[in-house]
């Protein structure tokens, strides 16, 4: 079945390689049996057997053999190393994938087997809670075939999406960066609650559930943003008076311009 892989190797035992064998296994895509993680630490490897019942071993190399899909979790400071152990085993039967920000298409084909499938996945962190975004881009050698592989990977964590591999730093400063700055706006919005009388338990209860249902609106209605915004402020009512201080204060734009330099310098980190 197009889309199906039988055995994923997961090189990285740290937070989104925890993520990805979570997500693999509760929506039920495979088997325990089916996952192999290695790591070069024994300490999540032994959390990662008792708590999901995966295999597990410290050698790269050996992971990648048992593996149709190779998941290269590691820093991007790591996968040249990961490369090397694990060229020997690969052959076209593989499809690699790798994680790690700032590694290009070519660096990670250059290091691999010639006519090696080879993805780049970005996910966000939100993946850890199975809620992320995780942006795809396909090397010379990825067909239609591999691109449904990797969606249904990382679909397990969050939704996917494919671009081309020069949109992947804009994906950074919006989604790779953004909840960053959602967490700054439910920290600020629950410190206004405080400043006008609330308890900061109730603040924060009620500024995480205003985002999350205003993001489920969008989500679920299918309508602009703005149009809900102008659902919600009423003339001359309390919403458009809140919404008149942050147009002054630039919000708008301030965002924008939050999205314009982290994409700048993930292209700077790029070229390094």
């Amino acid at each position: 079945m197009s889309g199906k892989c039988n055995k994923v190797a997961v090189i990285g035992g740290g937070a989104m390689g925890s993520a990805l064998v979570a997500g693999i296994l509760k929506a039920q895509l495979m088997k325990p049996s089916d996952l192999v993680v290695s790591d070069i630490r024994k300490e999540p490897l032994e959390i990662l057997e008792e708590r999901f019942g995966v295999k597990v071993t410290e050698n790269n190399a050996e992971a990648a053999a048992s593996g149709e899909v190779v998941i290269c979790a590691v820093k991007p400071g790591q996968v040249e190393g990961v490369l090397k152990e694990i060229n020997p085993v690969l052959h076209s039967g593989h499809l690699v994938i790798s994680v790690a920000a700032g590694i290009s298409l070519a660096f990670l084909e250059k290091h691999l087997p010639s006519g090696i499938p080879v993805i780049r996945a970005m996910p966000n962190l939100p993946a850890l809670i199975g809620e992320g975004v995780t942006a795809l881009a396909l090397g010379s050698y990825a067909g239609k075939d591999e691109q449904e592989k990797a969606e249904t990977l990382f679909g397990a964590i969050g939704k996917v999406i494919t671009l081309p591999e020069e949109n992947l730093d804009a994906v950074t400063g919006l989604s790779g960066s953004g909840p960053a700055y959602v967490f700054l706006v439910i920290e600020a919005l629950a410190d206004g609650g405080v400043k006008v009388g609330l308890t900061r338990q109730v603040a924060l209860k009620l500024a995480v559930q205003t985002v999350i249902g205003a993001a489920r609106m969008v989500e679920e209605t299918s309508e602009h943003p703005a149009v809900l915004k102008d659902r919600v402020a009423s003339p001359g009512g309390s919403t458009i008076a809140g919404l008149h201080v942050l147009e002054e204060n630039k919000t708008r734009g301030t965002f924008i311009s939050a999205v314009e330099a982290a994409t700048r310098r993930a292209r700077e980190l790029q070229n390094n």
